[in-house]
């Protein structure tokens, strides 16, 4: 069934929807941990602009300069997806391509909260729960276990995107903090959740792999 764990090399896991395409669409990363590849680089690119990003948040925000600079790093999210489609999956863009996601989205968050433009909570809600994935990331591979992407995770980078680019927006819009806020709420509420459903299909696999040991 869809979404549910299954016994796939490790270095998998949750994905973005640029993310999706790397593992061919069911959770399984190619076997190379090759860097040199153009998905890598555009990955790697995302990862090191990030603090650029932040430091133009802490100059100004709402700020048209930070909103294109967002929009640019989050659409790579997307192209390193395609090439990756188009030239071949590895394990290092597997590993990397979310790795810099969590950089790029909480990097952002966080230079929003020292700027007093979003509140301390969510934004540590929000971490915490990828410290918790991490961990259950590094459990679930000793056992060769990877789970694929599930749609909740992906619309929940995507609410993360918008959150991010409301924020930044520099129009005259009262009610423009007020739905950042509810977005970004929003978005805690679907990382736990998807966070909660790794689990269970972690524990669904675990059982499906013992029965037929």
């Amino acid at each position: 069934m869809a979404g549910q764990p299954t016994m796939v090399p490790s270095g998998t896991e949750e994905h973005s929807p640029g993310t999706l395409g790397r593992y061919g669409g069911n959770g399984q990363a190619g076997h190379s941990w090759r860097l040199g590849t153009a998905a890598n680089g555009v990955t790697i690119a995302r990862l090191a602009c990030t603090p650029v990003l932040v430091v133009l948040i802490l100059r100004a925000t709402p700020s048209l300069v930070a909103l294109f600079f967002w929009a640019a790093l989050a659409g790579t999210d997307f192209a390193d997806g395609w090439l990756a489609r188009r030239r071949g999956t590895t394990a290092s863009g597997a590993f990397l391509d979310p790795l810099a996601d969590k950089f790029l989205v909480l990097g952002a968050l966080a230079a929003m909260v020292a700027r007093g433009t979003v509140t301390l909570l969510p934004v540590a809600l929000l971490a915490g729960r990828e410290v918790v994935m991490t961990w259950y990331r590094v459990v679930v591979a000793r056992h060769g276990i990877s789970v694929p992407a599930r749609r909740v995770a992906k619309v929940k980078t995507l609410v993360e995107f918008v959150t991010v680019g409301l924020a930044l927006l520099p129009v005259s819009w009262s009610s423009r903090l007020t739905l950042s806020h509810a977005s970004l709420w929003l978005a805690v509420g679907l990382a736990w959740a998807s966070g909660a459903q790794y689990l269970v299909d972690s524990r669904s696999g675990r059982r499906a792999v013992a029965s037929s040991a």
